[in-house]
């Protein structure tokens, strides 16, 4: 699979109109200050790793059965699953069989967090979640980032199941991305209907500036039983987040019989909430603005609604009910500046 390769919709004019409006578009969304609930992980015990990659640990059981991988960090600023991972090293959390590898991926970036400017640390050179491609993998591009996927690649090709811990920069409820596959998208919602309040499942099928963890051919592929699925667990330094992503992870090792299931709640809350993205925004121009400051699961309920301005052009829903996904109030030109998804049944 090349990494030009694009498995989602792209954009489409239907929700593009280029316009002379008389309405102006509100001012851009300034950066809040941004609390820092939660201090970062004390990582020093745990950065070496077990296995000669750095922050690498591995454990193995007697028993067979499948490798399974929990990562975080693969952006230095969101360390909720950063605080989970340390929490099960330092319990001494070992899988009753199978094979169980425990992950911090940007630890370069994690290094230069700093809480007076919390959103600097994202990467060191580039988005690492862009760089999951054998094409790029073997290509002489070189970065911080791309070195440390060259590292962690081997591993990946050998993991049998992959939860992806991430966090967000702006509130918004917690929600499980996957990719197309049924295989992904039965993870997701296996592991959010055992939520006490199951979180949002969105399919979809990555991002036009490259190919993240989730999307490597193994975990993308239907000539593969490997599957993934990330975990977007709140806001980046809320205590909820790290909550969320604990709940996720006890769910998903139990899941695939690394650890003993315990259910978190007598009754399940009920089927998973699932959407297919169905349109990609990226921002066009440097004065990308959204009409209010929607959050990530908000449903627009009028087809040809407008949700956005960027530049001269307008941005409105393509369809009744549609639901917005991790839109970002201040997207950078030609990033993803929201998702546009379709609720639909669960499986």
């Amino acid at each position: 699979m090349s990494c030009a390769s694009r498995r989602h919709n792209p954009e489409r004019g239907v929700i593009r109109v280029r316009t002379l409006s008389e309405t102006l578009p509100p001012p851009q969304t300034q950066l809040p200050q941004f609390r820092i609930a939660v201090p970062p992980p004390d990582l020093s015990r745990w950065s070496a790793g077990n296995c000669g990659i750095a922050g690498v640990h591995h454990f193995e059981a007697t028993l067979p059965g499948p490798h399974v991988a929990l990562t975080a960090l693969m952006h230095g600023n969101e360390y909720s699953g950063a605080h989970v991972l340390a929490d099960l090293l330092t319990r001494n959390i070992r899988p009753h069989r199978g094979r169980l590898s425990l992950i911090f991926l940007n630890l370069a970036a994690f290094a230069r967090f700093d809480p007076q400017k919390p959103t600097l640390s994202r990467f060191v050179e580039e988005d690492m979640n862009r760089l999951w491609c054998a094409d790029l993998v073997h290509s002489s591009h070189t970065s911080v980032e791309m070195e440390r996927v060259r590292e962690i690649i081997p591993i990946m090709e050998t993991v049998d199941a992959l939860l992806d811990l991430h966090s967000m920069l702006w509130p918004s409820p917690p929600a499980y991305l996957c990719g197309l596959t049924e295989k992904s998208h039965a993870l997701a919602c296996t592991l959010s209907a055992a939520h006490p309040k199951p979180p949002l499942v969105v399919q979809d099928g990555g991002h036009e500036d490259g190919p993240r963890l989730i999307d490597y051919e193994r975990f993308a592929s239907n000539r593969t039983g490997a599957t993934a699925c990330l975990l977007e667990a709140g806001q980046h330094w809320r205590p909820e987040s790290v909550t969320t992503a604990h709940i996720a992870t006890q769910l998903f090792l139990g899941q695939m019989g690394l650890l003993s299931p315990q259910p978190l709640c007598a009754t399940p809350a009920g089927p998973a909430r699932c959407a297919v993205v169905t349109h990609t925004v990226l921002a066009h121009s440097s004065r990308f603005v959204f009409t209010r400051a929607f959050r990530s699961g908000d449903v627009v309920k009028k087809a040809g609604s407008l949700v956005a301005f960027d530049g001269q052009d307008e941005i409105r829903t393509p369809y009744s009910n549609c639901l917005l996904v991790l839109p970002n109030l201040r997207p950078m030109r030609g990033h993803t500046a929201v998702r546009l998804a379709r609720l639909v049944d669960s499986a």
